[in-house]
């Protein structure tokens, strides 16, 4: 019986150690140097702080998932006063809103690249989206690219106006390191 058991004792303990192994390869967190810019006629800029964590596996899609939070306070504008003016209740709202959030439901292959279908919440108001997004591999580093137009009147920011165009093109560039 002992002859039965050790070896079924290890086969256990190799292929645990092997799924959270696969698991791990796949699972990455947001480093530094990454870049969501914002572009529009008036309000242009940067948010220069987020964080997140992706699981991404090319090779099974149903498993990748993608959870980032943007910091409405790193937002930059070039401008001290739009910058202030970004925090208040008409625009960002960031004392009770401090976060911009995207949770993914799914990940889709297209022959562009992926789109990432998800939840966006801003300013309280969550969103369904397809972002577009591609793969960057280079020197072994991983990046997520992309751009995709919001209209910001969706989530109540800022107030609608002609002279402001309610479409913002957001343009994102995220690298990712393993976890």
């Amino acid at each position: 019986m002992k002859n039965l058991i050790y070896p079924l004792v290890a086969a256990f303990i190799l292929l645990t150690s092997a799924t959270s192994v696969l698991v791990s390869t796949f699972s990455f967190k947001v480093k530094e140097g990454h870049s969501i810019r914002f572009e529009s006629k008036d309000p242009s800029g940067v948010f220069k702080k987020m964080q997140g964590d992706v699981i991404f596996d090319e090779k099974n899609l149903e498993n990748s998932s993608f959870n980032l939070s943007i910091d409405v306070a790193s937002i930059s504008t070039g401008n001290g006063m739009k910058n202030k003016k970004a925090m208040t209740s008409e625009w960002f709202g960031a004392a009770k809103y401090p976060k911009i959030e995207f949770k993914s439901t799914k990940l889709v292959k297209t022959e562009k690249g992926y789109q990432v279908h998800g939840n966006m919440m801003m300013k309280g108001v969550k969103r369904f989206r397809k972002i577009p997004m591609n793969v960057v591999k280079s020197k072994g580093e991983l990046k997520f690219v992309g751009s995709f137009w919001v209209d910001r009147s969706f989530y109540k920011i800022g107030k609608p106006s002609k002279a402001t165009p309610n479409k913002l093109k957001i343009i994102y560039s995220i690298p990712v390191t393993k976890k």
